[in-house]
């Protein structure tokens, strides 16, 4: 399946889940819109029903819309008369379970000589328990001189009720999609991750047989009979012998060890070592490309001998691959407090902001594609934040396209 494919099978799979949950959430708001308009007309019906009841009851005559909704949980009724506590919440109770209102309910009769609202009471139809509420913060009216209030202070969770089934399936449709989607995930990263390991298969195989070709041209050279009448000759393809076979351990190494630290098993035998000696150590096979400073008053520090050498090496030769044609690699270092900081900074091609912290996955590289410009395994940096974090030390990364990068390693002194 090509990138382009999957790119688009992303895209519309993601514009199907977003648009199924905004229907669910258009659906679910028009419902609840629903419910509370019905909601409202009953209890519109049921408090006429109990104003016409209250009005044969006190022999009044009952006024054409004894009904005004302030809000939508607040109705104030209009009695003419009035009202008795005891047959208000008779009358109440009976017309609402008549029109199925289930809920609780607040209470307020309005008292017109004191002008404020009494007899607060929270009851409900559910039983027939009674608590006082307060009523201080009701909202009176002029309109009427005698009228009592409703509130319903549990609409909300009463409408929620009735829509239970609309949410649990909402519930249902966000497992699903969330499944869908980790799924998806799951697929792509594994897609991902076969690539990363085809590149990483064909950059080893490379790698590999650039020094293994070197080594058997240089033994084809020294099968020679004639070589041992020319030492200086004899001399140079020993020696590239050896570098070539020190260049394919440290590659293997470098590869074993990586998979050490992936399972945490990146075994550290600590001493005390000049840090400074094993830098110019390890800058000897570059000679002249590279530049040192080693400014550090007491380059003296615990770590262990081999991945600190191969730690050096890493940056160094990473430094060397991204740089022109005539590189300007510099390590250095100086002190920070009671640290001291190794620096290995080069004007090669940079890095940029966005691309900075993946430098250090596994694998990464910045070029694209099977084919890169650079040779490599793509796992030198990663090594070196592994023996970094192992260490316990700190690791910083400073670049700019075109300007160059400055790796920088802060380690605590003796």
């Amino acid at each position: 399946m090509s990138r382009r494919l999957i790119r688009w099978l992303v895209l519309l799979s993601a514009l199907s889940i977003v648009g199924v949950l905004i229907t669910q959430m258009y659906w679910v708001n028009r419902t609840l819109d629903l419910r509370k308009r019905q909601f409202n007309q009953r209890a519109h019906v049921a408090l006429q029903e109990v104003a016409e009841r209250l009005t044969q009851f006190n022999g009044v005559m009952q006024s054409v819309n004894p009904v005004d909704q302030q809000s939508q949980d607040y109705f104030l009724v209009n009695t003419n008369a009035t009202t008795q506590p005891e047959v208000l919440e008779q009358f109440l109770r009976e017309s609402f379970q008549k029109h199925n209102l289930i809920t609780d309910f607040e209470v307020g009769i309005y008292d017109c000589t004191t002008d404020r609202m009494r007899y607060g009471m929270l009851l409900s139809t559910r039983n027939d328990e009674k608590v006082p509420a307060a009523t201080a913060d009701w909202v009176k009216t002029d309109k009427y001189p005698y009228y009592f209030g409703i509130r319903f202070p549990e609409q909300e969770n009463y409408l929620a009720g009735d829509l239970s089934g609309w949410i649990w399936s909402s519930i249902l449709v966000l497992i699903a999609v969330s499944f869908f989607s980790y799924a998806l995930f799951v697929i792509l990263r594994q897609k991902q991750l076969s690539e990363v390991q085809r590149d990483f298969i064909n950059n080893m195989t490379h790698e590999l047989q650039t020094p293994i070709s070197t080594i058997r041209i240089a033994a084809d050279v020294l099968k020679n009979p004639k070589i041992a009448s020319q030492p200086e000759r004899h001399s140079r393809y020993v020696r590239i012998v050896d570098e070539e076979i020190m260049r394919l351990q440290r590659q293997v190494e470098m590869v074993l060890n990586m998979a050490k630290a992936e399972r945490n098993k990146l075994a550290l035998e600590l001493e005390w070592l000049d840090a400074h000696e094993l830098i110019v150590k390890a800058a000897l096979p570059y000679e002249d490309r590279i530049t040192l400073d080693l400014q550090a008053t007491s380059p003296y520090v615990s770590a262990d001998r081999l991945h600190f050498g191969n730690l050096i090496n890493n940056l160094i030769d990473n430094a060397l691959k991204y740089s022109p044609k005539n590189p300007e690699v510099c390590v250095s270092t100086f002190d920070e407090g009671n640290k001291l900081v190794l620096s290995v900074r080069d004007k090669g091609i940079g890095i940029a902001p966005g691309q900075q912290k993946k430098v250090f996955e596994k694998f990464y590289r910045v070029s694209e594609g099977n084919v890169h410009n650079v040779k490599g395994f793509g796992i030198g940096l990663s090594y070196v934040r592994q023996i970094v974090k192992a260490h316990r030390w700190k690791l910083n990364l400073k670049s700019e396209p075109d300007v160059g990068s400055e790796f920088l390693v802060f380690i605590p002194k003796k």
